[in-house]
């Protein structure tokens, strides 16, 4: 099977360039009502990706915190403690399989590296459950 069949495609996707700031990852994640989100490069490379929680440490051990400061910081100068991993367009079911145990979604790129949209977690399991679970 190949990983394309569980493809949500990069228009039906939220993603940001790594120049955004702190500011501006907080403003998109609260709208969406994202926890993680992939990060981009001007070339539409993916990244990494940014957690809620990166930003949270970063504004715990930075105590001089202010809102001038979110405007100024972008979100590539922040570490990622737990980035997820991305798989290529060619990748197997076992892959994808793997890499949902522990992801709620999997960053596909094509063989550029280039950002080409999500596998979610939830169309895996859906697409399992029908498969062997419905009756």
């Amino acid at each position: 099977m190949n990983v394309l069949f569980f493809l949500t495609p990069k228009s039906e996707t939220s993603y940001m360039e790594c120049d955004c700031t702190i500011r501006q990852a907080l403003e998109k994640m609260d709208y969406h009502k994202f926890t993680v989100i992939p990060l981009l490069n001007e070339e539409g490379e993916f990244v990494s990706t940014i957690s809620e929680g990166d930003i949270l440490r970063f504004i715990k051990n930075n105590c001089n915190f202010d809102i001038d400061m979110a405007e100024d910081t972008k979100i590539s100068e922040i570490e990622r403690y737990r980035p997820y991993k991305a798989l290529t367009v060619d990748a197997n079911i076992k892959e994808v399989m793997d890499l949902s145990m522990n992801q709620n979604f999997i960053p596909i790129i094509d063989d550029r590296g280039v950002y080409i949209g999500i596998v979610k977690r939830s169309a895996v399991i859906e697409y399992f459950y029908k498969q062997y679970l419905v009756e």
